[in-house]
């Protein structure tokens, strides 16, 4: 029979592994999903395998070797990471424009949030170069790990170019 210590124990630690509940938590698991895809091979995903298969038949010619369509997929695989990284920049960046004080609030709602800025007091929505520096700040850390893969992409991409 378990001990009324072990029950109690078992049911704190199902309390505390059953995810985020509130809605900042949601986002910022559903933004380590977005981070965690980008990390995943192309060839994981049916849908972007076909389309690397596309692209390398377009790259090798229809009367490549086996050697040159191993190159042209290795290609076509870090070309198609690439055209992902930068979609998923664009969408974050696109969002953000659209609701550029989202972010703001939501790390003012954070814990440890620092204070506001007297900026934000005396002008709400921010404007023009104002309102895209605001957004890049707030992203900085998502868009230096966006940069991270699609340097990765790149890189690979001239590796495979090179003889």
């Amino acid at each position: 029979m378990t001990s009324k210590s072990k029950i109690k124990a078992n049911r704190a630690n199902a309390r505390a592994s059953t995810g985020p509940r509130t809605v900042q938590g949601r986002a910022r698991a559903a933004r380590n999903a977005l981070r965690h895809t980008l990390s995943l091979p192309v060839c994981s995903n049916p849908a972007l395998s076909e389309e690397v298969e596309t692209l390398a038949r377009e790259i090798a010619g229809p009367d490549a070797n086996a050697e040159t369509q191993d190159l042209a997929r290795q290609v076509a695989e870090a070309q198609i990471d690439l055209r992902r990284v930068r979609y998923a920049r664009h969408k974050l960046l696109s969002d953000a424009l659209a609701d550029p004080w989202q972010e703001v609030l939501r790390s003012l709602l954070r814990k440890n949030a620092p204070n506001p800025p007297v900026l934000m007091a005396l002008n709400p929505t921010p404007q023009g170069p104002h309102k895209f520096a605001t957004i890049l700040s707030q992203q900085a850390k998502q868009l230096l790990a966006m940069d991270r893969y699609e340097r990765r992409a790149l890189t690979k991409r001239s590796r495979t170019n090179s003889p």
